[in-house]
Formats: structure tokens, sequence, C-alpha cells
């Protein structure tokens, strides 16, 4: 039976096509988000289907999480990131005890019981300090990408403070420092490492290992140094960490075909 998992996400729409029987993979792919976020989902969709040769009606269940699961009309149910992302990561690395998601415009931890399902999480969606977005607006202000971004942090001898955890105070810091010759490297790994402190903010007590590092976020090299040094504990990164979201919800719609209860609802 083939299941797909969508991941209607702030910044990106990611889906997954997965054979229930064997558990492979059978398709993937993300877009960026927009406005009409059902017809770019349904693209998508249908990009997928084209690219492996998979009907439509071979599909059997759909289920869509994220930002704008509710959006996405063609998805036979919804179920929370929160538990999208567990059953996800579970899959991947089953011995995983905290998840630590940064994506566009949030940022989640998330810590797993020994069964696999979600004991508790914080979640950081009210600012886009200490999220993708804020490496974004910084990389614009440091005249580089955000793939350099990393690259540039690495070269960094004396990291910068960055006290303001708003995006728009950070920004205002931030031209400050470049007025006063603060070197570009500083800056930039000076961003990384107040974002991991927010992590660590939101964790507000001593983190259980193993920790798996998902999300857009995870892929700006650095930031997985710059968590590991705030929690003083190893951080892995997940198997392409951008689609773990999408592959939890289609792992569940497969659940559901089996008559097996979802893992980890709340």
């Amino acid at each position: 039976m083939i299941c797909a998992g969508i991941d209607a996400g702030s910044r990106t729409i990611k889906m997954v096509l997965l054979d229930s029987d064997s558990g492979k993979v059978l398709g993937r792919g993300l877009s960026d988000q927009g406005v009409e976020q059902s017809s770019l989902a349904q693209s998508l969709f249908e990009s997928i289907l084209n690219e492996t040769g998979i009907v439509r009606d071979e599909v059997r269940r759909v289920v869509a999480t994220g930002y704008g699961r509710n959006a996405v009309e063609f998805a036979d149910t919804t179920i929370t990131e929160i538990t999208c992302h567990a059953r996800g990561v579970r899959h991947l690395a089953p011995a995983t005890a905290t998840i630590v998601d940064i994506g566009g415009e949030d940022s989640k931890l998330i810590r797993l019981d020994g069964n696999g399902k979600v004991r508790d999480f914080a979640m950081n969606d009210r600012c886009a300090a200490g999220t993708g977005r804020f490496l974004e607006v910084v990389a614009e202000r440091l005249a580089t990408s955000l793939d350099d971004l990393g690259a540039m942090a690495a070269r960094s001898r004396t990291p910068a403070a960055i006290s303001s955890m708003c995006v728009v105070f950070a920004e205002t810091e931030i031209i400050g420092l470049l007025a006063a010759h603060t070197p570009r490297e500083d800056i930039a790994a000076g961003v990384q490492a107040a974002i991991a402190a927010r992590v660590a903010g939101m964790a507000g007590r001593k983190v259980t290992v193993p920790i798996v590092f998902t999300g857009g976020v995870a892929l700006v090299s650095g930031m997985k140094g710059a968590l590991e040094s705030v929690l003083e504990q190893p951080v892995e990164i997940a198997p392409d960490p951008q689609m773990t979201g999408a592959l939890g919800a289609a792992l569940l719609a497969a659940n559901s075909l089996d008559h097996s209860p979802f893992l980890g609802v709340d």
C-alpha cells in the first residue's frame, strides 16, 4: 500500500510517498510555501506522482501536518507536527530521546519516552528569533547567502555577543556591530550561538541523549556545533532533516490503514 505524508510548513511544503509494506520511500520533494497553499501542495503531489510513475488512485491515504495542514484540502486527515516529527525521527533513529527542530518560523524541543511517544515539548512560534528566518535576515545584513553563513561563522575568532532575542532588535544590534567594525565572521558566529542558547532556554533543564536535530536549520553548517556547545551533549543531524515531519505523517497514514494505533498522538 502507498501512503503520502505532507508537511505544509511556514516556509516550504515537504512531501513523502511511502510503501507501507516495505517501509521504502518511493518519492519525496519540496517546494516553497505561498498564499495558495492547497494548490501548491496539489502541484507538488502531482509532480512527485509523475516522477515516480504512481497514479493517484494507488495512494491509499494522505496525512497532512505542519503550519498549513488544514489548507491541504485533499488530505484524508491532519495530525500535529509534534506527533509527526516524533514518529519520523523515531523511525530513523529509534533510540532518540530528544528532538530539536528548527524551521523557518518556529523552533521546538520534543522529549520522547522509552516507547518513542511524546512525553512533553516546548515551542517558540511567537517570534522569528531562534529560527531560520532569523538566519535569513542576518545573511542579508552580512551580504552573504544562507548557504555560506555557516562557513563565515566557522572563521570567527571571537563570536560577538547578541543579546536581543527579537529579530527587529537583534537586527538593530547587528547594524551597530557592523558600524563598530565587528568582523562579519564574529557576528555570524554570535548569531548561531544566540539561536542555540534560545533552544537551551526552551529545554529548561538537562537534555536527555540521544539528541536528534531536524528542520531546515539543521542544514546550516555550524548550527550542530553551536547546539552541542550550549547543550553540552552530542547532537546528531537526522538523515534528510527537512523531511522528518512528512515522513512521520506518511508512517502514521500507514499505521491507520493497518489499524495500528497512532504513535504519540496528542
